[in-house]
């Protein structure tokens, strides 16, 4: 199994899109990872992302993490979250690709996850498959995805218990209204970038992209 990510330029909505690339040409399974907030010192290159992409990896995906526009390499101006919808379908236009009989799953971490929840709806609806999509610390109450999310995916929330940039109550009140299956798991004594508990993050996501 391969375990060194690939530089690559992709071509975006605003041009090229920075990203890194870990193939896997026996993969049955692909991720799509989405970083965080770009405005707030967002990039792939956050540890939380870095971490998730490494849990796919063992779970034997080939992944794909990548800039949001205006970010290192990629080119444009961030574009209020819609924008970022775009650059992510684009990216996995291009990962979709390469893997055109692999299952997709779709991983945000904060405002990432959301950018990862809409882009999840949008392509069931054009009837594209995705098999899983999680969301890490979702800004719910800033970043509104009613109406968007997928209905067929698997749908995995996990909130930090002591988040200091997104309301946990805000996103248990989300989760509890939230009419779709889904499972929220909260992580305890953690905060928003999960100080000192990317290992629990790892114990809890790993078994379920490898299921």
């Amino acid at each position: 199994m391969s375990t060194r990510e690939t530089p690559v330029l992709l071509d975006g909505p605003c041009g090229v899109l920075e990203a890194l690339y870990l193939e896997q040409p026996a993969a049955r399974e692909v991720a799509l990872i989405c970083h965080p907030h770009p405005l707030h010192a967002g990039t792939m290159h956050n540890k939380v992302v870095a971490t998730v992409q490494r849990i796919a990896r063992d779970a034997g995906m080939a992944t794909l993490r990548f800039n949001f526009r205006g970010v290192g390499q990629s080119a444009g101006e961030h574009a209020h979250g819609e924008g970022e919808i775009d650059d992510a379908e684009a990216a996995v236009q291009w990962l979709r690709a390469r893997y055109p009989q692999a299952a997709l799953n779709l991983i945000g971490f904060s405002f990432g996850s959301c950018v990862a929840a809409c882009l999840a709806g949008r392509l069931e609806q054009q009837s594209v498959a995705v098999r899983q999509l999680v969301m890490l610390a979702p800004p719910v109450e800033r970043f509104s995805v009613e109406g968007r999310l997928p209905q067929q995916a698997r749908l995995t929330v996990i909130q930090p218990s002591g988040d200091d940039v997104v309301s946990p109550q805000a996103v248990r009140d989300w989760s509890a209204q939230l009419a779709r299956p889904h499972e929220l798991l909260e992580v305890a004594e953690c905060g928003h970038f999960f100080h000192g508990r990317l290992t629990v993050l790892k114990d809890l996501l790993l078994p379920r992209l490898s299921s």
